[in-house]
């Protein structure tokens, strides 16, 4: 995934959890967070991030926020990006015949259903921006969706697909991602249910810059 017209900033504050006040270029300005999670320990003041500028040059908030750099290593923190990358990998990966992004299952919409042969998958896709000591962990704020999608998936190993959960981990030098049971308990309680059904929890590692991330590889427990 690549972007366009980026332009780095240093944030200020995050009056709601749409917009942020960011200088640019000594000024101070208003734009929009592509990512509606807390990320408290990634938006702090004085931190650089990355703007992309707005196609539309009507638009209220000139710029979306996009990503952060802390510690050195740049978090992409749009949450469209997961989806639109793993579309990519997979796409790219050539190993199934069919692919459907949004796909109505059960009570939910299910990020990807796929078929290879007369095998069918689904796979769920979750972005993670939270790392602590060398360690993915989702979710940053508690997510009800979540926790159903994962029952979703559970569900559907019994109906004899294949399911899987997806972390795309949106910042470099972290492998694996677990469950955030002090934010989310339930969860962290939906995601144990799932593995022991057979759901498989798949993070894919990606390469990110400034203006791209993109999945380099993946791996699997």
């Amino acid at each position: 995934m690549q972007y366009s017209n980026i332009t780095k900033a240093n944030f200020i504050s995050r009056p709601n959890r749409f917009i942020a006040k960011v200088q640019l270029e000594g000024k101070e300005l208003t734009v929009h967070v592509k990512n509606t999670g807390r990320c408290k320990e990634l938006l702090i003041p004085g931190c650089e991030v990355y703007l992309e500028k707005a196609s539309n040059p009507e638009r209220k908030t000139p710029y979306d926020l996009v990503a952060v750099k802390k510690d050195g290593r740049i978090i992409n923190i749009d949450s469209q990006a997961p989806n639109v990358v793993v579309k990519e990998y997979l796409t790219k990966l050539g190993e199934y015949s069919f692919i459907k992004p949004e796909y109505k299952y059960g009570d939910s919409r299910i990020d990807f259903y796929m078929e290879k042969g007369s095998e069918k998958y689904l796979m769920e896709v979750k972005g993670c921006t939270l790392f602590r000591d060398g360690i993915g962990y989702f979710p940053d704020a508690p997510t009800e969706r979540g926790a159903k999608h994962l029952r979703e998936l559970t569900g559907a190993v019994s109906q004899g697909y294949h399911a899987a959960v997806a972390f795309v981990i949106q910042g470099e030098g972290i492998s694996e991602v677990r469950p955030n049971t002090d934010t989310d308990p339930d969860f962290a309680k939906a995601f144990e249910e799932a593995r022991a059904a057979g759901v498989e929890v798949v993070f894919y590692l990606c390469k990110v810059t400034e203006d791209s991330i993109v999945i380099e590889r993946s791996n699997s427990i």
